[in-house]
């Protein structure tokens, strides 16, 4: 079983319409695919979460799963202590791996993060980070389009290479249709500043497609590494 965490460079950046393409395009090439989001905040028990757009974006072609949930729309940690309830802890998220490994036939295992990489699970300071580095697994970074995202993924770029850990590439979660002059520079920076690839450029309101639009645009935009067909734009 193949594992990849999916990180960003802040909130809202896309992670979820990123990690649903590249799921997508994985089920569609007839790997099982499970996506799991270790902490889910800001909404409340039985509304429909980040997972729930995965399942629809993905028309139910991969199986999802939960671990943690907090109705504040805060940090993990800081949703965890406001709510009373017992915090996600990395040791959490590895034996929900294991049990994903030691399902049938599962090929693609995708950990989705909540915010950065390095918000924090719980008190003692715990991170997607250390996820990754507790299941030796790569980092695929989400990043914002516009004004401020280079320091921000050169920042995660330098803390992946502190851990050690594999930075697989960049994918741009929310291109909009009529960029500005920092939306179209960044996509020739982002690989200079962070040191790895862009991997691909996802449109705007990408999360409101049905699944087979979404199939597709997600194919169009995601490289090969990825499962897809889209190509870096030249220097």
């Amino acid at each position: 079983m193949r594992t990849l965490i999916v990180t960003g460079t802040g909130t809202g950046v896309g992670k979820t319409v990123v990690t649903a393409a590249v799921a997508t395009l994985a089920a569609a090439a007839g790997e099982r695919v499970v996506v799991l989001k270790p902490a889910q905040t800001g909404i409340e028990p039985g509304a429909p979460g980040d997972l729930a757009d995965v399942t629809r974006l993905t028309g139910g072609a991969v199986a999802v799963r939960e671990l943690a949930r907090y109705p504040d729309p805060l940090a993990p940690a800081t949703a965890a202590r406001r709510s009373g309830r017992a915090p996600l802890r990395v040791a959490d998220v590895t034996a929900a791996a294991s049990d994903t490994a030691a399902g049938p036939g599962v090929d693609l295992l995708l950990v989705e993060g909540a915010g950065g990489l390095l918000v924090r699970l719980n008190d003692d300071g715990e991170t997607l980070g250390d996820v990754a580095t507790a299941l030796d697994a790569p980092v695929l970074l989400v990043a914002s389009a516009g004004l401020g995202v280079l320091n921000t993924a050169a920042l995660t770029a330098e803390a992946l290479d502190r851990r050690h850990l594999t930075f697989t590439g960049t994918v741009v979660g929310a291109y909009p249709e009529q960029p500005d002059l920092a939306e179209r520079t960044n996509l020739a920076d982002l690989p200079t500043v962070t040191g790895a690839p862009l991997l691909g450029v996802l449109p705007e309101g990408l999360g409101r497609a049905d699944p087979q639009g979404f199939t597709e645009a997600a194919r169009c935009g995601l490289h090969p590494v990825l499962g897809g067909q889209w190509v870096p734009p030249l220097p």
